[in-house]
């Protein structure tokens, strides 16, 4: 970072910045049915490289989706900022709209992402016309959909929804996403609804992708196996923050916190030899009840094999943890007091 001589600060150019970053990010639902505001998003710093593929892991209800759409645009945070190349993003129509030119967000349910009274050149073309981009509309669309992976286009240009498998409407949804030309793709469990069958292909679609186009890739998912299989780096999250962070083997082969422990024993290689998973205690995470310290301690396996004294001294109820930074050092890093003892 640099000074201009205005005293203002500069950040780094759109050629070194992160494709795609978040800063401080927090996103409040306001209280409702007698329970408090909702912290869906409570400090979060997270970067996405150019040409990287991210994957965001959690349980339901942690605010993976909630941060996917505050990346494209879709929800305003109540404070923090969402950087694209390296400028804020701001919140008026125009730049709105050319944000999301660039962030292309990939819905999980492609037979509700698409619409049935339109076939496949209209669903694709749909996004080049709202942004005014009709000379070589044609082109456009069968260039989109052979990079899709739906060749050759011409067969599939006509077709409903209903005359596709659920693999090639996704396809179809992507293709949508491909032919506004985007340097970002955020998918939200992109191959949760498909066939086990297709998931595989989709997986390496986005891959393709990757190598061909140089995108890069934010993928919401509750399915570590989808993380191993085309993720560089993976961030796990838990109401409302990133609880660790760091490359696919970091994270995967020897993770830190307790969380990523409990949700990778579901599907470890033990498990799979009748090993017994480690099941995590107490209620899902509720973003209007936040618990003070670590917000992970009440379900918390190695906090529950601790004794009296052993909890005072390590705090977790009580000793607020600082948010991870954007870029995790080599090795990962863990949001956790008692990471280094577990």
């Amino acid at each position: 970072m640099t000074a201009t001589t205005t005293g203002t600060v500069t950040g780094p150019t759109a050629a070194t910045a992160p494709a795609l970053e978040v800063r401080d990010l927090h996103i409040t639902y306001p209280p409702r049915a007698g329970r408090g505001p909702a912290r869906a998003v409570d400090g979060v710093d997270l970067e996405l490289g150019r040409g990287e593929i991210l994957a965001l892991i959690g349980e339901s209800g942690c605010g993976k989706s909630t941060l996917a759409r505050a990346l494209t645009g879709l929800v305003k945070p109540t404070s923090g900022q969402v950087l694209c190349d390296g400028e804020p993003l701001r919140y008026t129509s125009a730049a709105l709209k050319a944000h999301r030119r660039k962030v292309q967000f990939v819905l999980q349910d492609p037979g509700g992402a698409l619409n049935p009274r339109q076939n496949v050149f209209d669903a694709v073309a749909e996004g080049p016309r709202l942004h005014r981009m009709r000379d070589g509309l044609e082109q456009r669309v069968h260039t989109a959909l052979s990079k899709a992976g739906l060749r050759p286009p011409e067969q599939f240009l006509s077709r409903f929804p209903h005359e596709m498998s659920g693999g090639q409407q996704q396809r179809v949804v992507i293709a949508g996403a491909l032919a506004l030309e985007p340097s970002v793709i955020v998918a939200d469990e992109p191959v949760a609804s498909l066939d086990a069958s297709v998931r595989g292909e989709i997986l390496k679609l986005v891959l393709d992708l990757r190598r061909d186009l140089g995108l890069s890739s934010l993928v919401v998912s509750h399915d570590l196996g989808l993380a191993w299989n085309i993720a560089d780096r993976v961030a796990v999250m838990y109401l409302g923050r990133i609880v660790e962070v760091g490359t696919v083997e970091e994270v995967l082969l020897a993770p830190r916190h307790p969380y990523t422990k409990a949700l990778l024993s579901v599907v470890s290689a033990e498990g799979a030899r009748g090993g017994r998973p480690q099941l995590l205690q107490g209620e899902p995470p509720d973003p209007t009840a936040v618990p003070e310290g670590c917000r992970f301690h009440p379900r918390c396996p190695l906090w529950a094999g601790l004794d009296a004294a052993d909890r005072a001294e390590a705090g977790c109820d009580r000793r607020t943890l600082p948010v991870l930074p954007a870029q995790a050092p080599a090795g990962g890093q863990a949001a956790c007091h008692l990471a280094s003892v577990s």
